[in-house]
């Protein structure tokens, strides 16, 4: 009986190394000797193997475009059938062993791809270090090792890849011949491939070895990157703040001339009074806001006449025309009786439900704070308001107890300096103050409590209403509040009802109240 070897190309082609093809086959089903593998993998590249040589094309050349014609081939090779071209596996097989050839130097591989698999090791230290659990380092290193192996098979290299590239990744029939599931991927599996390459290609850019391609846009104007560096240095104004003020700005921008010295009142007004009717009463109200910001800062380096922002036409606010929206006091105890303290999670959201209805504190706030801001010595906490100005607050009992308990059992070891981190790998800060709403949401929803506001807000307004009515003045709620403004505060004198009772005048002819 002859052997399978018997079917290996009549020529004695070899590699770099001055190895034959019989022996660097013999290396690749080595390691598989004694399992089913050695056939199943044996079979199918002598199959490869033996469409080479009668094909005439050199191993050298073989990639991805070869293995598919390999697969697309009407077989008539002794020995095999077209029956086996039609199954995956047999395929994915024959791409194992094209990448055994490209480690080997029998095929060459182009500069830029080649060295991509030893970086895998160093990334997956990378996130053991971050904390991964091990299921989660298993998917993780495994959708990296999936992405290089793609990256490898379509000849892409480091320096060209960027979220498109990333999303193709995703959503590719895997052909990469590491034995994974054929077949249009499903939403979970786009998911985690998305989120390994991504990961993956954010640690080789950190550490220098690929470069994120950003993609060209539109160059800013001179007026708008100034008024940037206004709103920054000279407002004080965050870094969402500034985006929120300067994409308004050049949305309506380019209706005005150049030359800021030649605008007029009526081109002022018309850029307010002009809009879509799909806007909103709110998205008028910042037009004008930025539009009235936008000419002092014209005015204040001179390229603009000063009574010009007189022309911006007012917005009716309607600020005073509903009621704060509050819960009463037992409402709030029911929601921080709903924090538990059996896991990470519980600990970390029962520490901030308190520090919000303790003191009001903003979601922002709560994403902001840091470990240097709690002084344990004098029970205080600084806290970084509105136009970055800094208080110190005393911090309840029951407050600080929540915090000192997250972070003595359920902060992670990590060097973040603040103070609460999701509960997963790699354990980052928060991402925005919506996920403070979704903390509050997701505890209303467990002490089954409706007709509650879930946004963070809603513990300010609560705190202010509940000191309002216990005697406390505006001034002193403003204070606590760190209002910069007394009408701010005014806004809280409506929900005291009994009070307002008192002293409404009754309707002419009707009794009193």
């Amino acid at each position: 009986m002859k052997k399978h070897t018997d079917h290996l190309p009549e020529r004695p082609e070899t590699t770099p190394c001055h190895q034959t093809l019989q022996d660097i086959v013999r290396d690749f089903l080595e390691p598989m000797r004694g399992t089913a593998s050695f056939v199943v993998y044996g079979s199918s590249t002598r199959h490869f193997l033996y469409w080479l040589g009668c094909k005439r094309i050199p191993i050298a050349s073989v990639d991805i475009a070869v293995v598919q014609q390999f697969s697309r081939h009407k077989c008539g090779c002794p020995r095999y059938s077209a029956r086996q071209l039609r199954d995956r596996y047999y395929i994915n097989r024959v791409g194992h062993f094209v990448r055994f050839l490209e480690g080997r130097g029998a095929i060459p591989v182009p500069e830029g791809i080649e060295d991509i698999d030893r970086h895998l090791v160093r990334c997956a230290d990378h996130f053991t270090s971050l904390g991964y659990s091990s299921g989660a380092q298993r998917i993780q290193n495994s959708a990296a090792e999936h992405f290089v192996a793609w990256l490898r098979v379509t000849r892409i290299r480091w320096h060209e890849v960027d979220d498109v590239v990333i999303d193709r990744f995703a959503r590719h029939d895997c052909r990469c011949g590491l034995g994974r599931k054929n077949g249009k991927p499903g939403a979970s599996a786009i998911m985690k491939r998305r989120r390994g390459a991504a990961r993956l290609f954010a640690f080789l850019t950190e550490n220098g070895i690929a470069a994120r391609q950003i993609a060209a846009t539109p160059a800013e104007a001179p007026d708008l990157a100034a008024f940037r560096v206004w709103l920054e240095r000279h407002r004080g104004a965050t870094e969402k703040t500034i985006e929120r003020y300067t994409s308004e700005a050049a949305r309506w921008l380019p209706e005005l001339e150049p030359d800021a010295a030649g605008w007029t009142a009526v081109g002022i007004r018309n850029v307010v009074l002009n809009q879509p009717p799909s806007r909103s009463r709110a998205s008028v109200r910042m037009t004008a806001t930025v539009l009235r910001c936008f000419l002092r800062f014209l005015t204040a380096s001179g390229r603009c006449r000063p009574e010009l922002m007189h022309a911006v036409p007012s917005v009716a606010p309607r600020r005073l025309s509903n009621l704060p929206r509050y819960a009463d006091e037992a409402t709030i105890a029911r929601i921080i009786a709903a924090c538990g303290i059996r896991t990470p999670a519980e600990l970390r959201d029962r520490a901030i439900i308190l520090l919000l209805a303790r003191l009001g504190l903003r979601a922002g706030d709560i994403c902001q704070l840091r470990i240097g801001d709690l002084d344990w010595e004098n029970g205080l906490l600084r806290v970084h308001g509105k136009g970055r100005q800094s208080v110190r607050l005393p911090l309840p009992q029951d407050a600080g107890d929540a915090v000192l308990a997250y972070l003595e059992h359920a902060r992670p070891v990590v060097p973040q300096e603040r103070v609460f981190l999701g509960i997963a790998a790699p354990f980052k800060p928060f991402a925005s103050s919506s996920e403070i709403s979704g903390i509050l949401s997701r505890l209303l929803a467990r002490a089954d409590i409706c007709g509650v506001p879930s946004g963070a807000h809603m513990f300010r307004h609560s705190l202010a209403t509940s000191l309002l009515r216990k005697g406390a003045g505006l001034e002193a709620i403003g204070t606590i509040l760190r209002h910069q403004s007394p009408d701010t505060t005014a806004i809280y004198a409506k929900v005291d009802v009994p009070m307002l009772q008192q002293i409404a005048q009754p309707w002419p002819g009707e009794a009193a109240c």
